[in-house]
């Protein structure tokens, strides 16, 4: 399976082990960075859709630490899922390789809270890529059959120069 990361890439920065289900562990190897207060992270590629546009599917598995005073998950905790997600999901359709690429706009719309205890999945899907540019939306989910839908999401990556 090709999951987008370069080999030399995935041993300096990723734990990219293979997983249960066709996941791939998706954990910086630095654990003093952002992406440490969410992980474990998970990132699965799934089924197009319909009109063969690329997806994947980003878990985290909240805990109390992600909650907020209403024990729900917090909000920033669901934006940083969504941020990690475009990247992660980005580089499963080979769409981004070595190099420091960055968020030009991050769009969200809450609709739902996220709950405690269960995995929360960002389902990331491949708008349109030009030679500096991925678009992506999608939607963070949870439950039997993605039917709890917690925020809506649409955002642009722009690739990192091949200097």
């Amino acid at each position: 399976m090709n999951d987008g990361i370069e080999e030399p890439k995935r041993r300096e920065y990723f734990s990219a082990e293979e997983l249960d289900g066709g996941w791939i562990s998706w954990d910086l190897k630095d654990a003093t960075r952002f992406n440490s207060f969410i992980e474990p992270l998970a990132v699965r590629v799934e089924a197009p859709t319909s009109d063969g546009r690329p997806r994947a599917r980003v878990r985290m598995l909240p805990e109390r630490k992600h909650s907020n005073l209403g024990d729900n998950v917090h909000g920033a905790v669901t934006l940083a899922l969504v941020d990690i997600a475009l990247f992660a999901a980005s580089h499963q359709f080979g769409s981004l390789n070595a190099g420091h690429s960055v968020t030009l706009d991050l769009s969200t719309q809450f609709v739902g809270a996220g709950r405690v205890g269960e995995p929360l999945d960002a389902m990331v899907e491949l708008v349109r890529e030009t030679g500096r540019l991925i678009f992506l939306r999608g939607l963070v989910v949870q439950g039997e059959g993605d039917s709890h839908i917690v925020l809506s999401f649409a955002g642009t990556i722009r690739k990192a120069s091949q200097k």
